[in-house]
């Protein structure tokens, strides 16, 4: 396929880069630390492609950690931080603009319950402010042409996780072998070409579900289609249900890795089972790696390709976002 015509941003060069690049994310950290206390609970706050990173760290942390993180974590993808926010905070403040007003929102109220708060932007009020009151801010520098914050997601998690090491919260971040993002390619062209006119759906085990969810976060802005997710096996006790008597054209990708527990690799079969039975486009792909941030990454990488050549098969440039930046101009 010709993608030079269309990827006027050239995104099939970034997905090829960004996999190896989470020491770019490390020093972008640098020694940055937070002061050594007992933290009641550990909060990052982020919308859209700010917030991608924050979950995956909170997905790792809870999946995969030599040294256990036992601190109570949350996301906010708000305007407050939650009830349980008091001086004994950890929060971590998100936007690569630098200028969400949810997490602006958030870091103000962050300043007054007097948290400890660590910042993380490319510029913007969120540096501003950070300066302001003397909070530590790591500052994205990536330098490719028009680049879009749901792309910064290894940057990003990369260097929250490197703050977490430096005040020994956690391990340091394992070093993954030279991952070949092109290998995932083919695949991932494959994939839109059956996926074309039908709405997405993507399911994983709860170890995974942020993976789905990532990709159906991919399929919306880079392909400008309809797609959802769920996880096994919350999906099984009501999603089931209504699918047995479709009336549109789906596509049903299960996101399988062979360390999930298996009652849920068997619900997995099942349901596919089930889809296929109903006449429904549904397959189960198995998650490549030898660590959980290895399969992450890679079944990443995958959903990357694929809503980048569905966004071809379309014939659309999968890097803007135009409706969402229309809305944020209509919001004020």
């Amino acid at each position: 396929m010709n993608y030079e015509k269309l990827d006027k941003s050239n995104l099939r060069q970034l997905i090829i880069d960004y996999p190896n690049q989470l020491d770019i994310g490390q020093k972008f950290a640098g020694n940055i630390s937070i002061p050594e206390k007992e933290y009641s609970n550990f909060i990052i706050c982020g919308m859209g492609g700010s917030a991608i990173p924050g979950e995956m760290l909170i997905s790792y942390l809870i999946n995969n950690q030599d040294v256990p993180f036992t601190i109570p974590s949350y996301l906010v993808r708000g305007y407050t931080l939650p009830p349980i926010a008091n001086a004994n905070s950890l929060v971590f403040i998100s936007s690569y603009s630098g200028n969400t007003e949810e997490t602006l929102a958030c870091f103000d109220d962050a300043l007054k319950h007097k948290a400890t708060i660590i910042s993380f932007s490319s510029g913007g009020k969120v540096e501003q402010i950070s300066k302001e009151y003397g909070i530590p801010h790591v500052k994205f520098d990536l330098k490719h042409e028009n680049f879009q914050p749901r792309y910064a997601t290894t940057y990003s998690f990369a260097a929250m996780q490197q703050i977490l090491t430096n005040s020994g919260l956690c391990g340091n971040l394992e070093k993954l072998p030279k991952i070949d993002s092109k290998s995932f390619e083919v695949r991932g062209e494959e994939l839109a070409k059956k996926g074309l006119n039908k709405t997405q759906i993507v399911y994983a085990s709860s170890r995974f579900k942020f993976l789905a969810k990532l990709w159906k976060i991919k399929l919306n802005e880079n392909s400008d289609t309809q797609a959802f997710w769920n996880y096994f096996p919350e999906l099984d006790h009501n999603e089931l249900e209504g699918f047995s008597m479709p009336r549109t054209p789906f596509k049903v990708t299960i996101l399988k890795d062979q360390d999930d527990h298996e009652r849920n690799k068997r619900r997995m079969e099942i349901t596919n089972e089930f889809y296929q039975n109903w006449g429904i486009d549904c397959e189960i792909i198995d998650l490549s790696g030898k660590t959980y941030l290895e399969k992450f990454i890679n079944g990443m990488l995958l959903g990357d390709w694929y809503s980048y050549y569905l966004a071809l098969e379309y014939g659309i440039d999968p890097s803007p976002s135009d409706v969402i930046e229309k809305f944020k101009k209509r919001l004020g």
